[in-house]
């Protein structure tokens, strides 16, 4: 049968799941812009046992990696997350709507580059204030964006590990 003159019907894409990075990007922007305006640098108030808030700047990676350096990582960590980003946008573009949770994964992933990205390029730094301990041991302090991305890089491994493969014959 013929397309009648019709535009052909555009497939659903993972672009969809955009929404997600979008509102995650505003919750980490929003948490960040509310620690500078509450809290002097480095103060910290418990809100639970094992959970404290903590302004810290990390001008490093994950886990204050490189943080100690001239300030040449701040461009090297810009560059790496902007180059990412574009590529879990493609990534989003071209998937189906229907792989929903390696499209969940890529936004998670996406919103938490991106909002750290925004930080490098305003002050140089990423603001973190999250602060999780166990007794005198504190994990390096985190944010929202670094959340996301630690939450979509395990859903990733779990997809890769846990979901049947597609043409996989015994």
């Amino acid at each position: 049968m013929r397309n009648s003159g019709q535009l052909p019907q555009k497939r659903a894409s993972g672009l969809r799941f955009l929404w997600l990075t979008l509102a995650l990007i505003a919750i980490d922007q929003f948490t960040k812009q509310w620690v500078i305006r509450v809290f002097d640098l480095y103060e910290s108030v418990a809100v639970m046992p094992y959970l404290n808030l903590t302004y810290v700047r990390n001008f490093g990676a994950a886990f204050s990696f490189l943080s100690d350096q001239g300030g040449w990582q701040r461009w090297l960590f810009t560059i790496l997350a902007i180059t990412i980003s574009v590529v879990l946008v493609i990534w989003l573009r071209r998937n189906p709507a229907g792989l929903w949770r390696q499209n969940l994964a890529f936004s998670l992933i996406l919103a938490g580059a991106v909002g750290n990205v925004i930080d490098r390029l305003i002050y140089g730094y990423v603001i973190d204030f999250i602060d999780v301990y166990v007794n005198q041991w504190h994990w390096p302090a985190f944010n929202v964006a670094d959340s996301a991305i630690t939450i979509g890089a395990i859903l990733m491994l779990l997809e890769a590990f846990f979901e049947p493969r597609q043409g996989a014959q015994s």
